[in-house]
């Protein structure tokens, strides 16, 4: 098992990197750009060149069934799926074969409202309810990963 971490913007990082610890458990972040160098070994940074999804790409081409990408990013978190890997966003919430859908469709319906009124959307603040139900979430998968592997 491997967690992937969607880097660009995350707020979760340090998160990810002390439980990853705890069950010595490998971390990549995969980044455009501005990742700080960790003195542990199980974490691999990986900085992709400038571009648009370079590193949702990335992760895509290189996540496996029982492997864990924590992102925001709807389009790569279904690539995931596809590949039988598991997908949670930062604020704890899971992608699974149930919501992917629906999501996308979101996401399309609201980028077709920004797009037609030329407004901005704004999401809201991450809180620390948002964290503590991350790390809940990431603990669960985690140990379901092992029992399954």
């Amino acid at each position: 098992m491997i967690l992937y971490v969607d880097a660009d913007a995350c707020p979760v990082k340090a998160e990810v990197i002390k439980v990853a610890e705890r069950h010595n458990i490998k971390v990549i972040q995969v980044a455009d750009g501005g990742l700080r160098p960790s003195r542990d070994p199980m974490v691999q940074n990986v900085i992709v060149t400038q571009g648009a999804d370079a590193a949702d790409d990335w992760i895509a081409e290189n996540i496996t069934g029982n492997d864990i990408c924590i992102t925001n990013d709807i389009p790569l978190a279904k690539r995931c799926l596809e590949k039988q890997a598991k997908a949670v966003k930062p604020n704890g919430k899971l992608f699974d074969e149930a919501n992917i859908s629906m999501a996308l469709a979101m996401r399309e319906i609201n980028q077709h409202i920004r797009e037609s009124q030329q407004t901005q959307t704004y999401n809201a603040g991450f809180t620390q309810k948002d964290r503590s139900n991350f790390l809940q979430e990431l603990e669960r998968l985690i140990q379901q990963g092992k029992r399954t592997s």
